[in-house]
């Protein structure tokens, strides 16, 4: 038996067949035929001198050879088809692939990213809005913008403000609720989306940052951000909404955020790339495109008194 490896295409053969363990399903995934595939494996086998398949009357199982065999050359393929995808990455300049939450895209990105648009129409923008931590070495994906603390080993990261949470509400209903006492009577909105920030930021954590001892345990809950966001904006209570969640809001006066005090967290949104990959002119154009759109916001900061969370004693 030699050391050498086999032809790649008898490799890839019998990865298809594994990942199939069907012959038939395999030649369809590479376009060949059974009898083609078939022949690949047994030139497989033949260089190691061991069958990898049992061949029964309608089906394949594998040997112990075979499911030896048959992690490594997926893992081996799945990474050869990540290091190819991102080495045609690098000689493209006009696909930019950007990941980001489902709530962020929804409240934040999706209502700016026709100025982007415009301002960069060479540029092919897709997005994936999903809570998924993807791989940027082997999905398809140029960008990841994410949500917490990291840390990113092996990533050009960006970090971008802190996020601080301040009670909102449609007008009419401020009209009823104006000092905070006024809050434990009213419908609070809880956003579980965060209930992994240590130390907490919820309801309990601001009623404390304005001196009151007062742990709400009753009203809607919702498991994404934007969905408690849009919630308040349909007059259903008080949400206790993140600065990126309720900034167009605000803004546009659907919401109101009468009470000047807000929480801030140690969490932060980071601008996520492959090592080098920022200095792609489309990432780099995203990138800074990015910031700035943060940055004319800003102000609005001014008007609060931000206190975090570390600050606040706990319960």
């Amino acid at each position: 038996m030699s050391d050498y490896l086999p032809p790649l295409t008898a490799l890839r053969a019998f990865d298809a067949a594994a990942r199939h363990m069907s012959f038939a399903k395999a030649a369809d995934e590479l376009h060949v035929t059974p009898a083609a595939l078939s022949f690949q494996i047994k030139s497989l086998e033949e260089h190691l001198g061991r069958p990898l398949f049992r061949r029964l009357n309608r089906a394949v199982e594998l040997t112990e050879a075979g499911r030896m065999l048959a992690p490594g050359a997926v893992d081996g393929f799945a990474t050869l088809q990540a290091a190819w995808q991102a080495v045609r990455r690098l000689g493209d300049e006009t696909s930019l692939t950007v990941t980001a939450g489902p709530a962020l895209t929804a409240k934040w990105l999706a209502p700016r990213l026709y100025e982007f648009a415009r301002a960069h129409p060479e540029i092919d923008l897709k997005f994936s809005a999903t809570l998924r931590n993807m791989d940027l070495e082997r999905d398809d994906v140029d960008v990841a913008i994410r949500f917490g603390y990291g840390p990113d080993d092996g990533l050009y990261a960006l970090p971008v403000r802190k996020e601080w949470l301040t009670p909102v509400m449609t007008p009419e209903l401020a009209e009823q609720v104006t000092t905070p006492e006024d809050l434990r009577n009213a419908p609070l909105i809880h956003d579980d989306s965060i209930g992994f920030l240590k130390p907490a930021a919820d309801w309990a954590t601001w009623f404390r940052a304005v001196k009151m001892d007062f742990e709400p345990t009753h009203g809607p809950r919702f498991s994404h951000a934007d969905h408690a966001i849009d919630a308040a904006v349909a007059g259903v209570g008080v949400a206790l909404g993140r600065r990126a969640m309720i900034i167009k809001d605000l803004t546009e006066g659907r919401l109101v955020a009468p009470f000047k005090i807000a929480i801030e967290t140690q969490a932060r949104f980071r601008f996520l790339c492959l090592p080098g990959a920022e200095k792609r002119p489309q990432i780099a154009a995203f990138r800074d495109w990015f910031v700035a759109e943060i940055e004319k916001t800003a102000h609005i900061s001014d008007a609060f008194e931000i206190i975090p969370v570390e600050d606040i004693p706990p319960a």
